[in-house]
């Protein structure tokens, strides 16, 4: 399908039934990942040889949900003036990118699909979601709940979604079969209710609890002094 004929699919989407208070004070609905994955005919590859950029910074990963396609490149240029340590030892792809200092990045390439919940070592309430995805059709919500995965030839396919904050049974249930024409598709509305979400602590890469946090002006835990 020629680039200039390239069809896209939009639409907007809510999420519902949220504790959380950016949503329920300024209808913040970003960060649900969006996909098509083509039915009965394989995915081209696309994310071999592509690099995209995690930053740290002020104690945050951004951006905070992150899709990819299998095969791609993550950054983590570390732009605090603070040591940072990205791991993840959850389902997806385990890795653990070692103490590094400010100014300085680390990079992990993501060779299998899956949900990475990526964390710091240090800081205990650094938090981040990396969706590797076995398709190049894919989109991450905006603030707004709008939404658009372009590029996408004519056909079918199922459309899977992922929020962190989103119980899997309620996704699975949300997730349909599409029919793409070439003149593109926008879907209706669709409504993502996080009932039953119950935050979780999560340890530190040894498995272990956090230490508290250093008095104002000290260094963490494990960090070389400066």
């Amino acid at each position: 399908m020629p680039a200039g004929h390239a069809a896209s699919v939009s639409g907007e989407l809510e999420l519902t039934n949220s504790k959380d208070a950016f949503v329920r004070k300024h209808k913040d609905y970003s960060g649900v990942v969006l996909w098509l994955e083509a039915v009965n005919r394989p995915a081209p590859a696309s994310g071999f040889g592509r690099r995209v950029e995690m930053l740290q910074k002020d104690k945050h990963f951004v951006p905070h949900v992150l899709a990819i396609a299998v095969g791609a490149t993550v950054d983590f240029p570390n732009v605090d003036p603070i040591f940072h340590n990205a791991f993840s030892n959850f389902s997806g792809q385990p890795f653990d990118v070692g103490l590094y200092p400010p100014g300085t990045s680390r990079s992990v390439t993501f060779k299998h699909p899956g949900i990475v919940r990526v964390f710091c070592n240090i800081h205990s309430t650094m938090s981040a979601i990396i969706a590797v995805l076995p398709t190049p059709w894919y989109t991450v919500s905006q603030v707004s709940g709008k939404y658009s995965i372009p590029n996408v030839p004519p056909g079918e396919y199922e459309l899977r979604m992922f929020h962190e904050r989103s119980l899997p049974d309620h996704l699975e249930f949300l997730e349909h079969r599409i029919t793409v024409p070439e003149s593109g598709l926008t879907l209706p509305l669709v409504s993502i209710s996080e009932t039953g979400f119950i935050p979780v602590a999560h340890l530190n890469k040894f498995g272990k609890e956090y230490p508290p946090p250093p008095a104002s002006g000290g260094t963490y835990p494990g960090a070389p002094k400066q």
